[in-house]
């Protein structure tokens, strides 16, 4: 079963959907990090970025927008269109890749990122990779910056295992934003541990669970 990933996009034209009420949990808390970055540049990295609708926004209305260098990497061609078209005017520099953001050779350009976001990843791939995507954080983020990720709450309700997993990766959870229910869930950590080095050629997950979420 295959999935098309721009329609899968269409929810968030309607401003009552869930999906659009987890995008505006998303702006916020992208917000957020770019208000605690520190001054100077900054480096941003979303895998699995779809057609850039939670960073692309914000850059364009944050005051630390033009501070923003952007690698926004998504396998997709139509989304990959999408989000090019899209990233005019998006403040700083944004480069829209079109690759496998599960492997760390795509992020090579853009580590040690001060933001990091792993949004629509966990509710597609399995447990395992959860974790160990997780884990691999400190490769990828900069001490100080923030992850970003996203994750449904439907039973068995993984969210408790992935803040635990957060945590074992030396990052401090600074915000966890849920719809009621067994609905969508935001998180928020800074790494407090020291960064580590990327290690080249690895995969970090595979998409492997359908519909998406």
């Amino acid at each position: 079963m295959t999935t098309d990933w721009a329609a899968w996009h269409t929810p968030y034209d309607d401003p009552d959907s869930p999906l659009s009420a987890r995008l505006r949990a998303v702006r916020g808390e992208l917000a957020a990090a770019l208000d605690r970055a520190p001054r100077g540049p900054l480096r941003l990295l979303s895998l699995c970025a779809g057609q850039g609708r939670d960073v692309l926004p914000v850059l364009r209305e944050h005051p630390r927008g033009p501070d923003v260098r952007a690698r926004l990497v998504e396998i997709d061609p139509v989304n990959v269109a999408a989000a090019r078209a899209d990233a005019g005017g998006a403040g700083g520099q944004v480069t829209v890749v079109q690759g496998d953001a599960a492997t760390t050779d795509a992020c090579a350009a853009a580590v040690p990122a001060d933001v990091l976001l792993l949004c629509g990843i966990f509710g597609n791939v399995e447990d395992d990779d959860v974790r160990t995507t997780l884990h691999a954080v400190p490769t990828l983020l900069a001490a100080g910056g923030t992850v970003l990720w996203t994750r449904h709450r439907r039973a068995p309700d993984l969210t408790p295992a992935l803040r635990r997993w957060q945590a074992e990766a030396g990052v401090e959870e600074v915000a966890f934003v849920t719809e009621p229910g067994d609905g969508w869930a935001v998180g928020a950590g800074v790494l407090r541990a020291p960064a580590q080095p990327l290690v080249p050629g690895r995969r970090l997950f595979t998409f492997t669970r359908r519909p998406p979420t």
